[in-house]
């Protein structure tokens, strides 16, 4: 099973301590760019990590959790839902 990074426990921990994005990223010194990662669960390096951690007094696993990846599930639901729905056309107009 293919996974990916999620960072839902980092947005609940600033939501926590009432920060907002901004704050994160001028205390733990990373780029907007990083943070624009963080925000589409996209790869960021692990000094971005080491450096939110040391910022917020916490651990790697209070800000991030891999979860399974389901795009791939949902991209082959959209896929069924598409073609069944042509074919249930096509076969309305015979």
């Amino acid at each position: 099973m293919k996974r990916k990074m999620s960072y839902k426990k980092l947005w609940k921990l600033l939501i926590d301590r009432d920060m907002k994005k901004t704050d994160l990223r001028t205390g733990a010194g990373i780029s907007s760019s990083s943070l624009a990662k963080l925000s589409k669960d996209e790869n960021v390096t692990t000094d971005v990590l080491l450096r939110i951690c040391d910022s917020l007094n916490v651990d790697l696993k209070d800000i991030a959790e891999t979860v399974p990846d389901d795009e791939r599930n949902e991209e082959r639901t959209e896929y069924r839902r598409r073609t069944s729905n042509y074919s249930a056309s096509v076969s309305t107009i015979k």
